[in-house]
């Protein structure tokens, strides 16, 4: 998969969105963002910017972690911020502050350049195992489409990711983030819970086994207690919590979708 391209992709579809919403914005200001309830677009465009910065940082910096200002509430935000959301105050829903946007659309552009430049395989810090430059092209191209959706979920009209992307956000879903989201909120042990994902649009299977301390992704044996089928993009995004399972189709013990974000739960 061409990362680079699906970012720039992704990253220009999440400013035609907020652009949108900044002129659809009414006399209660800018859209609420139903997926992310805490959110207004405009606290997605200083969340996702000071993410691409932070990422910046590590990779010119060399940094041993993530970025910290102690005289800002995230990292990566310029000084002075006249009428730009205060994430400590969200949901803001005033209009889309000047310079906020154009901002975002310099980091997203820096990020993407960088990711061109440097070879994936270049050793920096991240989160998880994979410490790579390579790791950051990945999550940020899944992260940048799963907020270009929110964006555009906010108005009324979500599109559908981009279905190569979906499935690798699938498997990265089942061999990065649920170990990492396991660990952060110290999760409940697994009892060898099996879930099937079917894609509904192509071929993928994902078989997924919960054990005491970690999850198997077409590993394990026996018969699946559940499965779910929908389309690589509704997949992806349940597995993200961005859709319910009522969405999808769904065989078996329906409870067990349930548990499995008691056992990879949500950051």
């Amino acid at each position: 998969m061409d990362y680079v391209t699906q970012f720039r992709s992704e990253v220009d579809a999440f400013e035609t969105a907020v652009r949108t919403a900044a002129r659809e914005a009414g006399s209660d200001g800018i859209a609420l963002v139903p997926s992310c309830p805490r959110w207004s677009v405009a606290d997605l465009v200083l969340h996702l910017g000071s993410v691409h910065r932070s990422v910046i940082q590590v990779i010119e910096g060399g940094l041993r972690e993530w970025p910290q200002d102690p005289d800002s509430p995230l990292p990566g935000l310029p000084p002075g911020r006249p009428g730009w959301p205060d994430p400590r105050q969200a949901p803001n829903r005033g209009p889309l502050a000047e310079g906020l946007l154009d901002w975002f659309t310099d980091g997203a552009a820096a990020l993407a350049e960088l990711f061109a430049a440097r070879d994936p395989a270049e050793r920096v810090w991240s989160w998880s195992s994979e410490q790579s430059v390579g790791f950051w092209l990945r999550m940020q191209t899944i992260e940048a489409a799963v907020h270009r959706w929110d964006a555009q979920n906010a108005l009324g009209a979500p599109e559908p990711v981009d279905r190569q992307l979906a499935a690798d956000a699938v498997t990265h879903t089942f061999e990065v983030m649920a170990p990492a989201r396991r660990a952060w909120r110290a999760a409940p042990p697994g009892a060898g819970e099996r879930m099937r994902f079917k894609e509904a649009d192509g071929f993928r299977i994902w078989v997924v086994q919960t054990d005491p301390d970690e999850v198997l992704l077409n590993r394990g044996s026996g018969c699946c207690h559940v499965e779910l089928a929908g389309t690589t993009s509704d997949l992806m995004l349940f597995l993200w919590h961005r859709v319910p399972k009522e969405d999808l189709a769904v065989r078996g013990d329906a409870a067990l979708l349930d548990r499995y974000f008691k056992l990879v739960p949500p950051v």
